[in-house]
């Protein structure tokens, strides 16, 4: 397999730690010790000091989009939803700028299809405002947009390993720290609001990077170190670790590929999909009679065309293992332009899920 991050001249320790540390990052207030000790324990000999230069300079570099916790923005509060529409191609670049000036459009990208060629996502604080951010990009474009909200999510875990160690991504430090306890409280807390505020753009790449986010807070180093666990516990953080940039490591194909699954063998379908490593994020959504026949999504990337068609028919022959799989029964997007990313709108979605009352720190 042709590994395309050679191109970008990383070495062993680089490689180690973009494989070792996508996720499962100590929550302890100097983290990177016992992260340095676990890769010494792999045979690679780094210090404390070391390893902390090291995610700098990646980050730096570009190579990673951050280092840090990345948040479930849907069990913060608030809700976002997939929307695909079609803009004609003398039409299309004034379509998107129509639809990008709408501050609830997180991301938008141009996929390849014959109709539905513009796909992006609408992140709202509140779940009514979805219908009225639609209705206004129906009016203001002439076209119509197509809601694809998650009705079942099997996988959400988009890892990027490279050739070289610990390529399996095994490295899950994320059982050092206190002992927490979940809150059973779906909503934030004053304080856990302003705690997420500051973690959504990440974390300080320092020896103590808790510690510096609780300065920032005026808060205690152990309440922060505490509540980041349990938000990993409850779902609202999924993982702490580096967040590679997948384009610098060459994972430029990005496949969305979309099947029609019999709906009663979707139970079954979505586990049997999701545990393929390379499958980045796995849902149920709605299909929309006459324009949208698919309801499981599926998305891959790849560092070549060869790889990602690869991977596509890895998909297929495992669908083609619960029912026959007709041509007509699916189909993969790829992307072909980003036409907007930004961060999802963190402050407001926690800010609507705050309650009145003040956090015990």
């Amino acid at each position: 397999m042709n590994d395309a991050s050679a191109e970008l001249d990383l070495d062993g320790f680089d490689r180690a730690v973009l494989n070792g540390f996508q996720g499962g990052f100590p929550t302890v207030e100097r983290p990177f010790e016992p992260a340095a000790r676990a890769l010494r324990e792999r045979g690679i000999e780094v210090s404390e000091n070391d390893l902390v230069e090291r995610v700098r300079r990646l980050d730096e570099a570009g190579t990673l989009s951050r280092f840090g916790a990345l948040i479930d923005a849907e069990a913060i509060g608030g809700t976002a939803t997939l929307v695909a529409m079609h803009a004609d191609e003398d039409e299309f670049d004034a379509v998107a700028e129509q639809v990008n000036a709408h501050r609830e459009v997180a991301h938008n990208y141009e996929r390849e299809h014959p109709h539905l060629n513009m796909w992006f996502v609408v992140s709202v604080a509140n779940e009514d405002e979805v219908e009225r951010v639609l209705a206004d990009i129906a009016d203001e474009t002439g076209e119509q947009p197509y809601n694809l909200p998650k009705e079942h999510e099997f996988r959400v875990e988009a890892k990027f390993l490279l050739d070289g160690p610990i390529s399996d991504g095994d490295l899950d430090l994320s059982g050092l720290g206190p002992d927490v306890e979940p809150s059973n409280r779906n909503s934030l807390t004053p304080d856990e609001r302003d705690l997420v505020v500051e973690l959504q753009g990440g974390l300080p790449i320092t020896a103590t990077p808790y510690r510096d986010v609780a300065d920032a807070l005026g808060a205690d180093v152990e309440w922060v170190v505490a509540t980041i666990k349990r938000f990993v516990l409850e779902g609202k953080v999924r993982r702490v670790g580096v967040v590679p940039n997948h384009y610098a490591l060459g994972y430029t194909e990005n496949g969305m590929t979309v099947w029609n699954v019999p709906d009663d063998l979707v139970a079954e379908v979505g586990p049997a999909i999701a545990e393929l490593d390379f499958v980045t994020h796995c849902y149920q959504r709605p299909r929309h009679e006459g324009v949208w026949p698919y309801n499981f999504f599926a998305m891959t990337h790849g560092r070549s065309e060869d790889e990602s068609q690869h991977r596509v028919e890895q998909v297929r022959e495992r669908m083609t293992e619960f029912f026959d799989v007709d041509e007509d029964d699916w189909d993969t997007l790829f992307s072909t332009r980003i036409l907007k990313k930004t961060g999802i709108r963190m402050a407001e979605r926690a800010a609507a899920n705050t309650d009145g009352a003040t956090a015990e720190r």
